[in-house]
């Protein structure tokens, strides 16, 4: 039953113009935010120096402690009398390097104070390059 004699019905319509706006205003904003990555670009020319390569190669100084606070100086076992005495020792292990890598290897079980002990003597030596060594959890 049609009660609306007359009236035909109107069929929907899809709009394009005003999508197609949208779009457009999209791609401009894309035109105009993508011209500016290039200004945010670094223009450095680094400088060139030419020398020779170090023919002294610097040898690391080895500390081991184990799990009762014994220490030990490039496998030479160290009786620790107190800081000065390590710092003493860290200073005739080092011989005329200037400032040598300080390896610690320490026993998990060290106390924490006799890592510390190593780090102090290191530091009244004047050497502030420590590294400590680890390995690796057995599968």
């Amino acid at each position: 039953m049609n009660f609306q004699r007359g009236r035909t019905r109107e069929e929907p319509e899809i709009n394009l113009i005003p999508m197609i706006d949208v779009l457009l205003v999209i791609l401009i904003f894309l035109m105009v935010t993508t011209s500016y990555a290039k200004y945010s670009e670094l223009q450095i020319n680094l400088p060139q120096a030419g020398g020779e390569a170090s023919g002294e190669t610097l040898q690391p100084i080895n500390i081991a402690i184990d799990a009762s606070e014994h220490y030990a100086v490039n496998d030479k076992g160290v009786n620790f009398t107190g800081i000065a005495a390590l710092s003493a020792a860290l200073k005739t292990a080092a011989g005329q390097q200037t400032d040598p890598t300080i390896v610690i290897n320490a026993d998990a079980k060290t106390p924490h104070q006799a890592v510390i002990n190593v780090m102090e003597a290191a530091r009244q030596a004047g050497f502030a390059r420590i590294t400590f060594t680890t390995q690796n959890e057995a599968n």
